[in-house]
């Protein structure tokens, strides 16, 4: 979505727009489930997070500043809940459920055998990442799986620059140890981390 179109439809949701303001979750919706996925290793509390940042975000879509892009605040919300939870409860991770959030088959007719292997690739990197600290896992996530830029992660994290690159390398360093450990990772996921 353009920016321009992105920011017409916030104005018109702020106004309360329906359409537009199910256009921007639809637009959003998938990334940020996927992020707070990641970072919780639980789809029950992504799924919650998500739907309360939605939830905020519509709520105080006046408050938005359009200097920035609207990605970067709905992200910097949900992150907030998501700290904010577990602060209260310490998440249990459940694995599996990530693992099978998102199925690689591209049809019914697809190899189990290949589809196994990317489910198993899939729990691997889960794995690995859950052995990260909650900085470092937050950095390879926007970094890797949503391609944020350093700068960007960097604003979002309130760290500097730097920071963030020392993050983003030691948590490969170890992520590339666990995958390097694990008995399914296979190769070709340990050398994309290099």
């Amino acid at each position: 979505m353009l920016r321009s179109e992105e920011h017409k439809l916030i104005r018109e949701a702020a106004r309360g727009d329906q359409e537009a303001a199910a256009s921007i979750i639809r637009h959003h919706q998938q990334s940020l489930y996927a992020y707070m996925l990641r970072m919780s290793g639980r789809p029950d509390v992504a799924e919650d997070i998500v739907q309360e940042a939605f939830v905020r975000v519509l709520t105080n879509l006046d408050r938005f500043d359009f200097r920035y892009r609207f990605s970067t605040w709905l992200f910097t919300i949900a992150r907030r809940l998501y700290l904010n939870a577990i602060a209260k409860h310490r998440p249990a991770y459940d694995t599996d459920m990530v693992g099978s959030w998102k199925s690689s088959a591209a049809s019914p007719e697809a190899p189990v055998e290949a589809d196994e292997q990317q489910e198993a690739r899939r729990d691997t990197l889960q794995a690995a990442l859950l052995t990260l600290p909650p900085d470092q896992r937050e950095v390879v996530i926007l970094f890797h799986q949503h391609d944020w830029p350093i700068a960007l992660i960097a604003r979002h994290l309130d760290m500097p620059e730097g920071t963030v690159k020392s993050h983003l390398h030691r948590g490969r360093k170890r992520l590339r140890t666990h995958i390097e450990v694990a008995p399914s990772s296979g190769d070709a996921l340990a050398e994309s981390l290099a």
